[in-house]
């Protein structure tokens, strides 16, 4: 009886048949055939869990192993080769030709943001306030997984997986103009943990899980909608290369207590939306964004220095160089 499993790829979604005295090197090799991708890791199960079938030996049969497969769903994760030609993208901006992998940016620790600010709201019975998410590169991903989804747990892998299966369902709306790469090249870039989710993502994103997303930009709190109309809305916060999440934490909880905290709200409450702006107001005064035109950059690996996305991005094309950081 042949072994059908069901893959989830950056290229979309695939179904595999093996024979049944299929071995862990055939099903290993089928999936590389199958996905283009010459390395990957695997999850499976709910929430997903890494697979490793190589830990039973190459040559191993699978009927052999403890591996229920038959029928299962597998989650393929590229991993990066090192001579990736996809293209950096700021969070935010729209991506541009590049020789390189995705910038890497890290961002300059905000002294003068010692505390988070906080906006009671007695009308709504809570506080709003600021979720700060993780700079690790996927912090659009968490920010609007926290929101939408009951468990975070290995959240950035799902919603990577649900952008590019979106991208390669419609490539005559996700075209190569804008992409600016071809749809399956855009798809491989975006599943690896370094690339940066932007407005391409968020418009994807709010319409998998119909809901629409407000992102306001902390430099001119300006509110961009995604997916505008919907019943449900949650709030980023953009603070030029970095998102948070604003939650409402129910009265009489502590506000450092994540537990009860609202992140989804009624699309017609503008209440809690200009409360978000009035706290996006209070970070702005503290200097909590970084301008991308202008700002200090470096970069980690020779040192070079300059200003703004678009120096980084030709040094990056001249040097190679992918790591950056906020200058002084």
């Amino acid at each position: 009886m042949p072994i059908r499993i069901r893959l989830r790829a950056p290229s979309g979604q695939h179904t595999i048949s093996l024979a049944d005295n299929a071995a862990v090197s055939d099903l290993l090799s089928t999936i590389s055939d199958t996905t283009s991708l010459p390395l990957f890791d695997l999850k499976w199960g709910f929430p997903p869990q890494p697979l490793d079938p190589s830990l039973y030996g190459m040559s191993t049969l699978l009927s052999d192993t403890d591996l229920k497969l038959n029928g299962a769903q597998i989650i393929v994760i590229a991993q990066e080769t090192g001579d990736t030609t996809a293209p950096p993208q700021s969070q935010g901006s729209s991506a541009e030709e590049s020789k390189h992998g995705p910038l890497s940016l890290e961002r300059k620790k905000n002294p003068e943001l010692k505390d988070t600010p906080e906006v009671p709201l007695p009308s709504h019975e809570g506080t709003v306030v600021l979720r700060v998410m993780p700079d690790d590169n996927s912090c659009m991903f968490r920010a609007v997984g926290s929101a939408v989804l009951s468990s975070s747990l290995d959240s950035m892998t799902e919603l990577r997986s649900l952008v590019a299966q979106r991208i390669q369902a419609d490539p005559d709306l996700y075209n190569e103009a804008i992409l600016q790469r071809t749809p399956d090249e855009y798809c491989e870039w975006i599943s690896y943990s370094d690339s940066w989710g932007g407005g391409i993502e968020l418009s994807i994103l709010s319409q998998e899980f119909d809901v629409e997303i407000c992102s306001i930009n902390v430099q001119d709190l300006r509110v961009d909608r995604f997916n505008e109309g919907r019943p449900k809305r949650c709030i980023l916060v953009y603070s030029g290369i970095h998102y948070d999440t604003i939650a409402l934490v129910p009265q009489g909880t502590s506000t450092m207590d994540t537990e009860n905290d609202v992140k989804l709200f009624d699309a017609e409450d503008e209440v809690i939306l200009a409360a978000a702006r009035q706290l996006c107001g209070e970070l702005k005064k503290k200097h909590y964004y970084t301008d991308t035109k202008s700002f200090s950059i470096k970069c980690n690996t020779c040192g070079w220095k300059g200003n703004g996305e678009e120096a980084a991005v030709q040094h990056a094309n001249e040097t190679s160089h992918s790591n950056f950081g906020e200058g002084k």
